[in-house]
């Protein structure tokens, strides 16, 4: 039979063991940190197409097909792999007139407009400005967008990685002696890959030999963060 000393006793011993938990779980540092790496890109991928317009839906299509099939052949003439180049967006849409009722007039279908777009990785970087100026001259006129990056993010996320732990861990250190305890073992860590961006300093890509349109590689960054709960030893 359990007494009312005895509830009382057991009762202030799990309040002391409670206690005891939360004080200990309490005594973590926990700190969070970025490593960043700056590289030389080795890589680009364009958003390219082919847009024409005619008053004849089929028309403006097979023209718009004729141009790319050109460029697609001047693709592969140039080097870049099947692989390499993927349909992004074909569409055929028609064009009004006095589609807003202006002056009362009735909105009617006057023509069409087709486009095709194809996304193409450049693995040669030196070959970037004569292929862009090549395929102008085919016929696309319809350019998306142009990035770049690298072929093999892995080994640079290694080093952002690293970087990013230890970052974190000297972080932890000056807080501890800050705060005059004493660091203690890692207890958790957790990550999160930003990604790769390109960085705001430009540097000119070597077209001198190759010829065409200029372009700027620059760098990019490869960025890594972690987060990181230490225990405060006694």
């Amino acid at each position: 039979m359990i007494t009312l000393k005895t509830f009382a006793f057991l009762a202030a011993m799990m309040a002391a063991t409670a206690a005891g938990a939360a004080h200990a779980e309490e005594r973590r540092i926990n700190v969070d940190a970025t490593g960043t790496v700056q590289i030389a890109p080795d890589m680009a991928t364009i958003t390219l197409g082919v847009t024409n317009e005619n008053a004849e839906a089929s028309a403006a299509m097979q023209a718009t097909s004729d141009a790319v099939s050109k460029v697609l052949a001047r693709l592969t003439e140039m080097g870049i792999e099947d692989r390499d180049v993927q349909t992004r967006d074909l569409s055929l849409s028609p064009v009004w007139s006095g589609r807003h009722g202006q002056n009362g007039e009735t909105p009617e279908i006057t023509g069409f407009t087709a486009s095709n777009r194809v996304f193409v990785r450049v693995r040669d970087l030196t070959q970037l400005g004569k292929i862009m100026d090549a395929v102008i001259q085919d016929g696309a006129n319809d350019f998306g967008g142009l990035s770049f990056g690298v072929q093999d993010p892995k080994p640079i996320e290694a080093q952002a990685r690293a970087k990013a732990v230890g970052e974190a861990t000297a972080k932890a250190q000056q807080l501890a002696q800050a705060a005059g305890v004493t660091l203690g073992p890692v207890q958790s860590i957790s990550e999160q890959t930003a990604g790769i961006r390109p960085m705001a300093e430009m540097r000119a890509l070597s077209m001198a030999d190759a010829g065409g349109v200029p372009v700027a590689g620059g760098e990019v960054s490869v960025s890594v963060s972690v987060s990181m709960e230490f225990e405060i030893s006694d």
